[in-house]
């Protein structure tokens, strides 16, 4: 089942993505972003993401797509200066309300416009990495986080590997969730895939609420990348490929990259730009 992650809103495959310029309606509608974290409790997946920073001795993190700021508002409880960008209103309202929100940074937008940044490191956990549906989209947020980076520090992102072809496993009956709500009522919600063309795969997430008996739907793209293009576009951007991992909580679907802003990076990026 895929995970909802910081989505961006996009068209059919088959109508050439038409690209909408607002965020997914799962982040963008409050009410479905009020029920996001309820939904998906077990956030063991960022475990690995936790390791990384301890292990690459990150004080300062820029978390891209930061949705309902469950990983931020972790990183900030362990003393980290954290910064979380996110286009979605309705899902930084949701993290602005979580305890502890108050010691991060909050930005609503993207990489490209990013506020004067000199980060340790940058994160792109869950789907983050696979909503840019188009190379120039996923070229100016790579551009945008290097430019954040102190020359010498990194970038970790997930992509799923599309040879897995994780999509087959994604079905009504396999992601059908359930969870209680505070108002006393629940909400319901399963994925169903209604697209799938080359390293495209659209699918459409239903949400039931059993308070007024509402039926919400949000609608998704991802596009994986292989890891040749992965590379293809790190080099481009200035980067380094200097590691690549299983992801642990999906091994054989999905693989962790850790990219290096070179410490002479002044100079390489000026000459990559050419």
């Amino acid at each position: 089942m895929p995970r909802p992650l910081r989505l961006r809103r996009g068209e059919s495959v088959s109508d050439a993505f038409i690209i909408a310029t607002v965020p997914d309606a799962l982040f963008e509608q409050r009410r479905l972003a009020q029920v996001y974290d309820p939904l998906d409790p077990d956030r063991s997946d960022l475990d690995v993401y936790v390791a990384l920073v301890e292990e690459l001795g990150a004080r300062s993190v820029l978390d891209v797509g930061c949705g309902t700021g469950t990983f931020a508002c972790l990183l900030a409880a362990g003393g980290l200066q954290v910064t979380a960008v996110d286009p979605a209103r309705a899902a930084l309202d949701v993290a602005r309300s979580k305890p502890g929100a108050d010691r991060v940074r909050w930005l609503q937008g993207d990489t490209t416009a990013l506020p004067a940044l000199q980060v340790d490191l940058a994160t792109m956990t869950g789907n983050v990495a696979q909503v840019f549906l188009t190379d120039e989209e996923w070229a100016a947020t790579l551009v945008g986080v290097y430019g954040a980076l102190r020359p010498g520090r990194r970038l970790i992102f997930e992509t799923r590997d599309p040879d897995a072809q994780a999509w087959l496993q994604w079905s009504r009956e396999s992601s059908r969730t359930h969870a209680a709500l505070s108002d006393g009522g629940s909400v319901e919600s399963w994925v169903d895939v209604v697209d799938v063309r080359g390293p495209f795969v659209s699918f459409r997430t239903t949400f039931v609420f059993s308070s007024d008996g509402a039926v919400l739907t949000s609608g998704s793209t991802l596009r994986s990348r292989r890891r040749g293009e992965i590379e293809a576009s790190l080099k481009s951007a200035g980067f380094d490929l200097t590691d690549m991992r299983a992801a642990p909580d999906r091994p054989g679907l999905e693989l962790v990259f850790i990219a290096q802003r070179p410490a002479d990076s002044s100079a390489r990026r000026v000459i990559g730009s050419l």
